[in-house]
């Protein structure tokens, strides 16, 4: 459910405004209303240095962190700027460590030369020509007696030097090899240097990983806190010749009581109102346990319009469910069930609703593994097991989960329906929803219609059909819009007609992936089974040993993408047939109070 919120609007002298504000802060219950305005330089100064910790942080999270006895005489903010400093010349040092590497590797073949000597030779007349040939052609050369010398032997390129005179005129018939500029004795040096260089950052930003973490994390919470009293402050209207701040917020009806007996004790003048339609209110939402657990889910596409319902309680069953059908494996929905209760024990208290999350799902996972009559990518409907003769007429075989998806989704369409009409009476009246309970009433009478005369209950009798059909319609028809004149009403009504019918059977379509994805994971594990088998007789010895491995391997990768695909699926027939069919609206902000 949303929790009501009371809008406040408080007038405070400017000299007692700082002192108000830290109190409030502390209190920590009231949302602050924004002003649609360009954000100051002040705030942008201090969301790129919070941007600049949170940055630092990170990299430092990602050290092996080693903790000195000396303390560092630098502050939270030198050590931010010393961090980022020495992130620059690492980067310049692994460049140019690349470009040397290169270098090196390039003039390694070459062997240690001096340029300078080089220079000399050619001065005196002699001149030094470099060449790459196969061993054949060298061996040619020099059984031709021609001036050439081997400087390395590659295995099948040979590398070698032509000593050119003047009283050598000839030319070799190959392509001339410019030698390296450096040779590879000096870049070794450099090497060595650079590894040098990059080791000791390494070593500081690890060092500064062990002592200063904390620090970081300290002063960025501070920041963060300094950055939210500013933001109140340039929310904040004032008036009176500066003299008096006015500041504004929602606050949930049920924390109110606190703000009061503050704002009373301390003779502030403050006013409250309820929220209006018009009124951009923050929303914070209140379920039970089980529910509450579906938060995050629906936080993951939008939080509710605050006029409407929270459709967290009633989107939460049908997702465990859907989940656990498209998984559908009881061995692995026992494997989530165990696997998330023993990390249960030494969690923190913040994952500890993800693990319960994860339980919930595992339970659907394993009923609905049951109901199917498959564990670990066995099939207990074909396998003959003494465990299960009693009960295997009870699983149910492909085609009637194919009709079960369908059955689910159906349901849940009407469901959704239902609370759309819920929805328009309280946000616009009951007028506004009786379009949506003439579909209501065709839908629902249609489908009683077909039990009742299909088990004999009541004669099969059409006018009962065109009794649903034509009331359905009168108040499609005729209340599509109760805010426009007549003629526009039929008009609309005819298109949600038209719009309707072709939006209800693509969505029941839409939910066969239900079955689909279940039978994919079911196949899935069949096959790894299968192979295992094979691997199993291959061999008596290697044979379990293998058999167990790939077991284990391929099991794990079936979880991880059948898990995948069974959490992505079910949102998808939450966040689009669901919500669509309830009227969800949707696009309302957090309730994120002024707080330390």
């Amino acid at each position: 459910m949303i929790v009501p919120m009371l809008k406040y609007t408080m007038l405070v002298f400017h000299k007692e405004y700082n002192s108000f504000l830290a109190k409030l802060q502390e209190l920590g219950v009231l949302h602050v209303l924004e002003k649609e305005e360009i954000i100051s330089d002040k705030l942008k100064q201090k969301y790129s240095v919070i941007n600049q910790y949170e940055r630092v942080i990170q990299f430092l999270q990602t050290r092996e962190p080693i903790v000195t006895t000396s303390k560092s005489n630098l502050n939270a903010e030198e050590i931010v700027q010393e961090i980022i400093r020495k992130q620059k010349e690492l980067e310049q040092f692994e460049n140019s460590f690349d470009e040397i590497q290169k270098a090196y590797n390039k003039a390694l073949p070459w062997g240690s030369f001096s340029p300078e000597l080089l220079g000399k030779l050619n001065k005196e007349g002699i001149k030094l020509k470099f060449y790459s040939s196969s061993k054949k052609k060298f061996t040619e050369l020099l059984n031709a007696g021609e001036p050439v010398e081997i400087i390395s032997d590659q295995g099948n390129q040979i590398l070698f030097v032509f000593i050119q005179t003047s009283k050598t005129t000839n030319e070799l018939n190959l392509d001339n090899i410019e030698l390296p500029d450096t040779p590879s004795s000096n870049l070794e040096s450099q090497i060595l240097e650079l590894k040098t260089n990059i080791s000791s950052i390494n070593s500081c930003f690890n060092q500064y990983g062990g002592n200063s973490l904390r620090l970081l994390e300290t002063n960025k919470g501070n920041l963060i806190h300094e950055l939210a009293f500013q933001q109140v402050i340039e929310n904040t209207t004032k008036e009176a010749d500066d003299k008096l701040m006015v500041l504004e917020g929602w606050v949930p009806q049920s924390k109110n009581l606190v703000l009061n007996q503050y704002l009373e004790k301390h003779e502030v003048l403050y006013v409250t109102r309820k929220a209006t339609p018009n009124d951009n209110i923050p929303v914070l939402l209140k379920n039970n346990r089980f529910s509450k657990l579906f938060e995050p889910i629906g936080a993951m596409f939008s939080l509710p319009d605050y006029a409407e319902l929270d459709l967290t309680v009633f989107f939460a069953p049908f997702f465990m469910l859907f989940f656990g059908f498209c998984l559908g494996d009881a061995g692995y929905g026992l494997l989530f069930l165990i696997g998330a209760g023993i990390y249960k024990f030494k969690a923190k208290a913040e994952h500890k609703p993800y693990l319960s999350l994860i339980q919930l799902l595992g339970l659907a996972t394993l009923i609905f593994g049951t109901i199917s009559g498959t564990f670990f990518g066995v099939n207990l409907i074909e396998t003959e097991l003494a465990l299960t003769d009693n009960f295997r007429n009870l699983f149910l075989n492909p085609d009637k989960m194919f009709n079960l998806s369908l059955i689910l989704g159906c349901v849940q369409i009407i469901f959704g329906l239902f609370i759309r009409a819920v929805n328009q009476t309280k946000q616009f009246g009951f007028s506004y929803a009786l379009a949506t309970c003439g579909w209501l009433v065709i839908l629902l009478g249609s489908i009683i219609y077909i039990i009742l005369s299909g088990s004999g209950i009541i004669p099969k009798n059409n006018s009962i059909l065109y009794t649903i059909f034509f009331g359905g319609g009168f108040f499609i028809l005729f209340f599509s819009d109760p805010s426009v004149n007549i003629l526009t009403r039929i008009g609309k009504g005819v298109w949600d007609i038209y719009s309707t019918v072709t939006g209800i059977f693509g969505d029941l379509l839409s939910y066969i992936r239900l079955f689909a994805l279940g039978l994919s994971s079911a196949i899935l594990g069949f096959v790894i089974n299968d192979i295992g088998l094979q691997i199993l007789g291959s061999s008596k010895i290697l044979g379990p040993v293998f058999f167990v491995i790939f077991l284990l391997l391929g099991h794990t990768l079936n979880i991880l993408i059948s898990s995948l695909g069974s959490f992505v699926h079910p949102m998808r027939l939450t966040f689009v047939e669901f919500y669509k069919n309830a009227g969800f609206k949707g696009g309302s902000k957090a309730y994120k109070p002024f707080t330390k």
